[in-house]
C-alpha cells in the first residue's frame, strides 16, 4: 500500500513515474545480455507498481463514492423525521443493532407520523419544530401546532435524556417496588420516549394521548435494570360510542398480536391510573396504559411496544375526520372548557411522566407542560342536568365500560 500512496499524488507524479518507465527501457536497450534480464525483472516490477497504483486510484474513489453515498442516505433517513435525532444519525447507524438505537428510531418515526398525519387534518396549520439540549446529557424534539382550525394545541415530544438520576426520582421509582441500589448515592440513568397530548377546537372531537419510553439503570454492581412503559388513551367532552369501540377495537388489535391477555389487563390498569381521586371519577374512556414492562424479554417487549405506537394514527385520525366539521354551541363549548379542567387536573397532580421530569435537573419544563390545554375552566359546584349527555358522560367516567366484548 505504501507503493499506492506514493502513485496517488495526482498528474505530477504520474508523470515521474512515466518517465521512470521511459529511462528503465533506454537502459534496458543498451545493457549488456546478463544485465538485461535484471532490467526485465525492474520492467516487471514497474509494471506491477503501475498496476498498484491503479488500483490504490480506483480505491480511493470508491471509499469517496461509498462515503458520499452514505451521507446522502443519512440525509435522507433524516428527512422521514421532524429534525435530526439527538444522538446523530451517523451514531443510531453505527449502533444499530442495540435496542437503544432502534428504540430512538422509533420514537422519532412516531413523531414523524403522528404530526405530518395531523398536518394533513389542518392544513392552514404549521408544527414548530424545536430542539434542544440538557446541558446534563441528550436533549429532545418538541413539535408544537397551536390555533389551527381544527387543533387548538398539538404537541409531539421526543427526548433522550441520561445522567444521574435525582433522590426524588428514585425514590419515586422505589415506591413501585424497584430496588435500585447506588454507588454513592449514585444512579446513572438513560430515557428515551415520545409523548403526545392533542386537544382539538371542536368538543365532538376527543382529547388523545399516548405516550411510549423506555428506561434504563445502572446499579453499583454495573447491573443494569431495564423496563419499558407507555399507553395510548382518549378523552372526549361527550360519549359517541362508535368512536369509543373503534379506539379500543384498534388497540386491542393491536394488543392481541402479542398475546390476547394483553389488552384487559392494560385497559383495566389505564382505567385505574387515570383516575382522579378527588373527583371520584377517570379522566376519560381509556385505553391501555402499562409500566415497569421487562418481560418476558426485551426484543418482545420492543416488538410490543412498536405495535402499540404504530396503532397511534389508524386508532384517532378516523374519528377527527368523522367530527371535526360537526356544528357545536356555546354551551358544548363551556363544557369542554370544564372538562379541560379536570385533564388540568390530574396532570399537575397524579401524572408519572409530569413528576419524573419535573424533579429531573435539567428537564424542559416548556415540553413537560405541553400537554395543557390552551384554555380550561373552573366553575364553583358545576353539575349537569340529570339525564343530558354531559350527565352521560360522567356516569362512563365514574363506571368504566368494556368496548369491545
Amino acid at each position: 500500500m505504501a507503493a499506492a500512496a506514493a502513485l496517488l499524488g495526482g498528474a505530477g507524479r504520474g508523470r515521474a513515474a512515466l518517465s521512470l518507465a521511459a529511462a528503465g527501457r533506454r537502459a534496458l536497450c543498451s545493457a549488456p545480455r546478463g544485465v538485461a534480464g535484471r532490467w526485465a525483472g525492474g520492467r516487471a516490477a514497474l509494471a506491477a507498481a503501475g498496476a498498484l497504483g491503479g488500483l490504490g486510484l480506483g480505491l480511493w474513489r470508491w471509499q469517496r463514492g461509498a462515503m458520499a453515498a452514505a451521507e446522502e442516505e443519512e440525509e435522507e433517513e433524516e428527512l422521514r423525521f421532524m429534525a435530526p435525532p439527538v444522538s446523530g444519525m451517523r451514531e443510531l447507524r453505527r449502533r444499530r443493532r442495540e435496542l437503544r438505537s432502534r428504540m430512538e428510531l422509533l420514537i422519532m418515526e412516531t413523531q414523524a407520523e403522528v404530526c405530518r398525519a395531523l398536518a394533513a387534518l389542518d392544513p392552514g396549520a404549521a408544527f414548530a419544530v424545536d430542539t434542544w439540549e440538557r446541558k446534563e446529557g441528550g436533549g429532545g424534539i418538541s413539535c408544537v401546532l397551536q390555533g389551527g382550525e381544527v387543533f387548538e394545541k398539538a404537541g409531539v415530544n421526543v427526548s433522550v435524556v441520561s445522567g444521574l438520576l435525582s433522590e426524588e426520582a428514585a425514590r419515586q421509582m422505589r415506591s413501585r417496588g424497584k430496588s435500585l441500589k447506588a454507588k454513592d448515592g449514585k444512579l446513572p440513568f438513560c430515557a428515551m420516549g415520545v409523548s403526545s397530548v392533542i386537544h382539538p377546537k371542536n368538543p365532538h372531537v376527543p382529547t388523545m394521548h399516548f405516550n411510549y419510553r423506555y428506561f434504563e439503570i445502572e446499579e453499583a454492581d454495573g447491573n443494569k435494570q431495564w423496563w419499558f412503559g407507555g399507553g395510548t388513551d382518549l378523552t372526549p367532552t361527550y360519549l359517541n360510542e362508535e368512536d369509543a369501540v373503534h379506539f379500543h377495537k384498534t388497540l386491542k388489535e393491536a394488543c392481541d398480536k402479542h398475546d390476547l391477555k394483553l389488552y384487559p389487563k392494560y385497559k383495566k390498569w389505564c382505567d385505574d391510573y387515570f383516575y382522579i381521586k378527588h373527583r371520584g371519577e377517570r379522566r376519560g374512556i381509556g385505553g391501555i396504559f402499562f409500566d415497569d414492562m421487562d418481560s418476558p424479554s426485551k426484543e418482545e417487549v420492543f416488538q410490543f411496544v412498536k405495535s402499540c405506537a404504530k396503532a397511534v394514527v389508524p386508532c384517532y385520525v378516523p374519528i377527527v375526520k368523522r367530527h371535526c366539521h360537526d356544528s357545536f354551541t356555546p354551551e358544548e363549548k363551556l363544557w369542554q372548557q370544564l372538562r379541560r379542567g379536570r385533564y388540568v387536573e390530574f396532570n399537575l397532580i397524579y401524572d408519572r411522566g409530569t413528576k419524573f421530569g419535573l424533579l429531573t435537573p435539567g428537564s424542559r419544563i416548556e415540553s413537560i407542560l405541553m400537554s395543557l390545554p390552551l384554555t380550561a375552566r373552573w366553575e364553583y359546584m358545576h353539575t349537569p342536568p340529570k339525564s343530558s349527555r354531559e350527565a352521560e358522560i360522567l356516569e362512563v367516567l365514574r363506571n368504566p365500560r368494556d368496548w369491545v366484548h
